[in-house]
């Protein structure tokens, strides 16, 4: 038996300190291994978690219900979006525990409902908790709120390095880290986080063409996944002409494409390289969505004269590439081409993100609904983690959208 009580969201730790994670008083499941501790005069929650570094870990452990410390505000989950960064935590490719434990509560694309509120949070108010938390010393950046440039590295992430995250049935934060989201977005509010990757991505292009007088025509979008589509999305919202380049061709894609006014483009229809420029006319701003390395360079060679590349996938491995530098070179220098990669986002991006989102609700009714292809129960989490490349956004379904108590 295990006493102690939690008094903060941000580390579970505190009660489980010392306990072997992988001891054989584990019960094996059919969902992985549970781990069921009794604490003393606390309600017990499930939650989703993995050991950093170790493959195929995930498993269930019942916590303590979270208290929340002076000024937080508790919240309960509704659903939480799958990605890749996900999928490479439960391989054990990357992550980080809380200081003081040995497994991480994951998932970051969360979307919840204030049940105990504070500060200007109301009760029932539906929140998205903000992913980057600033780094302790503080370093420049991380002093001004933009942790999202942090200098030294020590910033924490929930659900992905030294913070627990979000799968889980409840969670205490701050809520200075939680945006609000107006009810009629209850459905797909989880798509807030991946929005702001491409809202920054914006930002910056925005900030970096001040160098200049600037009419921006056309944009092209490589990869139709989640972080794609919500780019096309919004640069559709900025009326340009916007091209989205895919693999393939099956699935639901091209059709989510041709609603926002956009073209799909298969890559078996045509390659990427200076004939594309030829074929669709000049890009001015090219968004890199798929993490495929070898494209970063070979957008430098499809954005046209004071175009801009932007790089939001983030590619692991050791992969390499013979390319044409000198020519890469010659073109940027003489063209004033711009190549940029951007992480993660602050809380003006999230505010954003929510405002861009109601937009795209308003001008495309239900597009946002189609980017959820799949929705699985907590208990059924493996399905999520198990999806197709024609699949966009899979949700973890984990309290009802009605703020109603299961029974």
């Amino acid at each position: 038996m295990v006493a102690g009580r939690v008094r903060s969201g941000i580390t579970y730790g505190s009660a489980y300190r010392g306990i072997d994670m992988h001891s054989s008083g584990h019960q094996d499941r059919s969902l992985g291994t549970y781990l069921s501790i009794e604490v003393w005069g606390d309600v017990c929650m499930r939650a989703l978690v993995i050991s950093p570094g170790h493959g195929d870990s995930d498993r269930f452990v019942d916590l303590p219900d979270p208290q929340p410390a002076q000024g937080e505000a508790t919240v309960e989950v509704i659903g939480v979006g799958v990605d890749g960064t996900d999928d490479e935590l439960v391989g054990g490719a990357y992550g980080e525990a809380p200081s003081g434990d040995d497994f991480l509560v994951f998932g970051h694309e969360c979307l919840g409902r204030v049940v105990t509120p504070a500060g200007p949070l109301a009760l029932g108010q539906l929140v998205v908790p903000i992913v980057r938390r600033p780094d302790p010393v503080p370093c420049l950046n991380c002093a001004k709120g933009e942790w999202d440039y942090c200098l030294n590295g020590l910033y924490t992430e929930r659900g992905i390095k030294g913070r627990h995250g979000f799968l889980v049935e409840r969670f205490t934060e701050d809520p200075a880290y939680l945006v609000p989201v107006p009810e009629h977005l209850v459905e797909v509010g989880m798509l807030v986080e991946p929005t702001t990757i491409s809202v920054k991505a914006l930002e910056q292009v925005d900030t970096v063409q001040q160098r200049l007088t600037w009419q921006p025509q056309r944009a092209l979008v490589t990869g139709a996944g989640t972080v794609g589509l919500l780019a096309a999305m919004l640069l559709s919202l900025r009326g340009l002409e916007v091209i989205v380049y895919n693999r393939s061709r099956s699935g639901p894609k091209p059709d989510l494409v041709e609603a926002l006014g956009a073209r799909f483009v298969s890559a078996d229809d045509v390659e990427l390289g200076r004939e594309f420029a030829d074929r669709f006319g000049p890009i001015d701003i090219a968004i890199e969505a798929t993490g495929y390395s070898p494209l970063a360079f070979t957008l430098l060679d499809v954005v046209g004269p004071n175009g801009v590349v932007v790089l939001t996938g983030v590619s692991g491995g050791d992969r390499t590439a013979e390319l044409p530098v000198d020519h890469l070179n010659l073109e940027t220098v003489l063209k004033n081409k711009v190549l940029l990669g951007t992480v993660n986002a602050d809380r003006a991006n999230f505010e954003a993100a929510v405002r861009a989102l109601e937009e795209a609700e308003q001008r495309w009714p239900g597009w946002l609904s189609r980017l959820i292809t799949r929705r699985v129960g907590l208990s059924d989490y493996r399905h999520a983690l198990d999806r197709s490349s024609d699949e966009v956004k899979v949700v973890i379904d984990i309290a009802p959208a009605d703020g109603n108590q299961r029974g």
